[in-house]
């Protein structure tokens, strides 16, 4: 299979608020809106896509007609502190997992959307201990 494109659907009735999130907060911009669909592309880097969709749309199968759960979104970013002090400082977004750095590999903190999705703002630090044998592509 040759991909063209990836990217995740998060489904909600909360098309507009959720819009207004990842718009004003993480940098999409919207490139196409209809009252149950929008697609977001990221305004600096193009490759980067989300689109939001109302669950209870005709198109969407029966077993699939409920909200987003259990999902997390790990955006990495090259400076996770600044992020922090932006979104959770500044922006007052909850915060659901403080700032730490970890021994496999990422300093990050968690925070969550309107609908409850789990974001995960990750720099990339060199792994620790047993974590380094276990990457299986080298570190930064």
């Amino acid at each position: 299979m040759q991909l063209t494109s990836m990217y995740p659907v998060l489904c909600t009735k909360k098309i507009a608020e959720t819009t207004a999130f990842y718009v004003d907060h993480f940098g999409f911009t919207v490139t196409f809106e209809a009252d149950w669909y929008v697609s977001l592309r990221h305004r600096t880097s193009p490759h980067y896509e989300l689109a939001i969709m109302d669950y209870t749309h005709p198109s969407v199968p029966a077993v699939g007609q409920h909200a987003v759960a259990g999902v997390m979104l790990n955006f990495e970013v090259d400076d996770v502190d600044a992020e922090y002090q932006r979104l959770v400082k500044g922006r007052g977004l909850p915060l659901l997992h403080d700032i730490r750095s970890e021994a496999w590999g990422q300093r990050h903190f968690l925070t969550a959307d309107p609908n409850g999705v789990m974001i995960d703002v990750i720099t990339n630090i060199p792994p620790a201990g047993e974590y380094v044998a276990q990457y299986t592509e080298p570190t930064a």
